[in-house]
């Protein structure tokens, strides 16, 4: 074999995850049905300051979104109990459900703004099972040592759909308003739950037998707790979700607005910088595949990511607001993969479920986070806000890296 042919094929070898036929169809579930969330999440962010002019709501409506993600660890058990593939379309038809009911109040005439309260808090409540489903099935689905290019290509289709998602819901909705936007997140959510029904687990895939869902609950958080790498990796989620996740969701639209005086398209343009990022991150990740010290590059990427958001903070330019946020993109993206790679590479495979639902658990502090971001951007401004959020996330990942050695040594 040339040395060229031996480098096109080692070059080629994290694309080879995609042979494995239900992981493909994971992946292109996932990635569907992510580009419907961050529409979904432009879109009711963009309507709820239309409608109310008062960014608190704007901040009440992310928070809606995940406000029963405290039902999180429920469903890591279900997800550990029965066939997560036949879950993850079930979860993905509903939300096309819920959808169709937003599309139809608001044809109808008959919507008011405690409608889209109600249906984002219902519609959460089944979403909260569709990620440990789904980043379980990433494992599921691959053999061991493909792991982490999974776990890399993944995070790299979330962010496609993060990078597309925004800029297309924040068209749509200028060009077809919420009812064109709302239409095209029914349809991707629907083409999410078709993709997944072609899933076929192999028969090693096994489930054991029923127990009570409170002690198949328990033994995961006895089974977390044991494990410091686990629980540290779940506190930084905690961090970032508090923090670092407002700035791109609540802290955006307000800035649009108020600090650079664009529309939901221009929204969306400055979502797309942030996407482009990601997606650039994510692929550069995804083409490594395995690599070591996942512990200080996880806390290095919260960092950037963070330290990229106070620069923001105090830039008044649009271009030169497009361009930060390529880093801001490129920090989070970063922070996803390592810990979805820290979580999927030290957990039990009977255990996958419930470890991937305590990630999602984590999510619930995106919605205090939300509040108080929004909170804080209508009291004071959007830039003191942001400046609030970065330092706080700077700030406690660093003190984490000191009380938990085993995640910097991971």
């Amino acid at each position: 074999m040339s040395k060229f042919t031996a480098n096109a094929v080692r070059a080629g070898y994290p694309l080879s995850v995609f042979r494995y036929r239900d992981f493909s169809f994971v992946w292109s579930s996932t990635t569907l049905v992510t580009m419907g969330t961050q529409m979904e999440a432009v879109v009711l962010g963009w309507f709820v300051l239309t409608l109310t002019d008062s960014p608190f709501l704007v901040g009440a409506i992310s928070a809606a979104r995940m406000a029963l993600n405290v039902l999180a660890l429920f469903a890591g058990a279900v997800a550990d109990r029965v066939p997560r593939h036949r879950l993850l379309a079930g979860v993905e038809f509903s939300m096309t459900a819920f959808s169709l009911v937003m599309l139809a109040l608001i044809l109808s005439g008959l919507l008011e703004t405690w409608h889209v309260f109600g249906v984002a808090v219902i519609a959460g409540m089944v979403r909260v099972f569709q990620m440990p489903a789904a980043q379980s099935l990433v494992a599921d689905t691959l053999p061991p040592e493909r792991l982490a290019n999974g776990a890399a290509f993944n995070t790299l289709g979330r962010n496609i759909a993060m990078l597309a998602g925004p800029l297309l819901g924040g068209i749509l909705f200028k060009d077809f308003g919420p009812e064109g936007a709302f239409a095209a997140v029914a349809a991707l959510y629907f083409l999410s739950g078709w993709v997944a029904l072609y899933i076929r687990l192999s028969g090693s895939i096994s489930h054991r037998d029923p127990e009570p869902v409170l002690r198949t609950m328990i033994g995961g958080l006895k089974y977390v707790k044991g494990q410091q790498v686990l629980w540290g990796t779940l506190v930084l989620a905690l961090i970032i979700e508090s923090s670092g996740w407002t700035f791109h969701t609540t802290l955006m639209p307000i800035f649009a607005r108020d600090e650079l005086g664009v529309d939901s398209a221009g929204l969306g343009w400055l979502l797309f910088a942030f996407g482009i990022g990601a997606v650039t991150a994510a692929l550069g990740w995804a083409m490594i595949g395995s690599m070591r010290h996942v512990g200080k590059l996880m806390i290095g990427s919260v960092v950037v990511w963070h330290a990229s958001i106070l620069l923001f903070s105090a830039t008044p330019s649009f271009y030169q607001s497009m361009a930060i946020l390529t880093i801001t993109g490129a920090g989070f993206a970063s922070t996803q993969f390592f810990i979805l790679s820290a979580l999927l590479g030290n957990t039990l495979a009977e255990y996958r479920g419930r470890v991937m639902s305590l990630r999602s658990l984590a999510i619930y502090a995106f919605a205090l986070g939300s509040m108080s971001s929004g909170a804080m951007a209508g009291l004071w401004s959007a830039p003191h806000a942001a400046t609030i959020v970065g330092t706080m996330g700077i700030v406690l990942v660093l003190l984490l890296a000191l009380l938990a050695p085993k995640l910097r040594r991971l």
